[in-house]
């Protein structure tokens, strides 16, 4: 198991202003003025490429693939993950690619099904995969893993953040990991006084939403209000929340902390107003997707929800006006989530981890593995989701959490 970094919050919590595809090539795009940017040490030499397996890349361009859930309930965050990561392979190809290489991306749908997503993984290495941008949610990620560990491939996941999704040295994240959420938001909703009363609705049934819950409970005691209620429900029990809920309103809680995913978030929203229980809510990056991922909710129900998030639409920054701007024409209009974000500075990422290390195409999946290994503990990346980002051994990223809430039907940085 990987030692986690813990989170800094020692300052406030700074102002952000933040469907899908066939195994579509990147090979043209706009040009990446504005992409995210890099820092690294000494440029490491690339290791000696072994003979391409069957399958394998040629050696002409480097091949990386993406798994993750483009169908299904939990579609909006794979299909935000394929678009943007295919925006930024196409910024890259224009712009030279990699160490001179162009870049070819490969997606593929696991459904949000663990076993789906393996033998996904598994399509992906018969393509010649060199690297793994997924998976994007934390069960298929856990199971992908295992098999990416015993086959020394580098994964890097946008949004797996239970503890287990980065268990080898192979592989790290984008996104915060669970426990590191759950502390967060305690310590949010403590040090901005945000409730006095709080009451937790979660799913322990769910590695992702259990793993955030222990950790804000945990830190909930060093912080100036009492967890008045903590409510559990299940996968075989997620589409009636009146008994939670009417124990949330029962406990006279001012604040619900909500650890779980939109389409869950959609029910417990619309079940509440139909009681007139009407308490601050609060959730974390799995509730990204409550505004446009939902068949039929009425996103007015919505308004007011807080959540961390390590991205927002809104902020002026010129790498985030023109992601949004580019999402937007690619995808009717859209605006991209905090997973899209992800996924962008992840091609972004591995961009910068290759260079680092001197990488060619040529070179084995395990020979890139080993040489990123190292090099994403030299780079510093500022991308959308955080400046001055770098990363430990173990996997984990450093960087800022960010809060926005929904207003007028967007998200608006806290």
């Amino acid at each position: 198991m990987k030692k986690l970094l813990s989170l800094s919050l020692a300052a406030a919590l700074a102002v952000s202003a933040t469907a899908c595809g066939n195994s579509d090539t990147g090979s043209t795009g706009a040009d990446n003025t504005d992409a995210p940017a890099a820092e690294s040490g000494t440029e490491a030499e690339g290791t000696e490429a072994e003979a391409p397996a069957e399958g394998a890349a040629d050696g002409s361009v480097f091949k990386i693939g993406a798994i993750g859930p483009t169908t299904g309930a939990a579609s909006a965050y794979g299909t935000a993950v394929m678009n943007a990561a295919k925006i930024a392979v196409d910024e890259i190809n224009a712009a030279g690619g990699i160490n001179g290489y162009q870049v070819e991306f490969n997606p593929q749908d696991d459904e949000h099904d663990q076993e789906k997503s393996v033998n996904a993984y598994n399509t992906l290495k018969d393509w010649g995969m060199q690297l793994l941008l997924g998976t994007v949610t934390s069960a298929p990620c856990i199971a992908v893993e295992a098999e990416a560990q015993a086959d020394n491939m580098f994964l890097l996941t946008p949004s797996g953040s239970a503890v287990d999704c980065i268990s080898g040295d192979n592989a790290f994240r984008v996104c915060f990991a669970d426990p590191d959420q759950g502390t967060a938001s305690a310590q949010y909703i403590g040090e901005n006084g945000l409730a006095e009363k709080v009451a937790v609705i979660y799913d322990s049934s769910d590695v992702y939403s259990s793993g955030i819950y222990d950790t804000f409970v945990a830190e909930a005691a060093n912080q100036p209000f009492e967890v008045v209620a903590s409510e559990a429900f299940t996968a075989d029990s997620k589409t009636d929340f009146s008994v939670q809920l009417q124990k949330a309103k029962d406990s006279g809680a001012d604040l619900v902390f909500l650890p779980f995913y939109y389409n869950e978030a959609a029910l417990v929203f619309t079940q509440a107003a139909g009681m007139n229980f009407a308490p601050k809510w609060f959730g974390v990056d799995g509730m990204d997707g409550i505004l446009s991922g939902v068949e039929n909710f009425d996103t007015s129900l919505a308004e007011g929800v807080m959540l961390l998030t390590p991205f927002s639409s809104d902020a002026e920054d010129e790498l985030t006006k023109n992601f949004v701007a580019k999402y937007g024409e690619q995808n009717n209009g859209e605006t991209p989530n905090q997973f899209a974000a992800d996924a962008y500075d992840g091609v972004y990422i591995m961009k910068a981890a290759l260079e680092q290390a001197g990488c060619t195409p040529d070179m084995s999946a395990s020979d890139i593995c080993d040489a990123l290994k190292t090099a994403m503990t030299e780079i510093t990346v500022d991308g959308l989701t955080g400046s001055g980002m770098t990363w430990s051994a173990e996997g984990e990223p450093s960087k800022s959490p960010k809060a926005v809430v929904i207003d007028s039907g967007v998200y608006v940085g806290m």
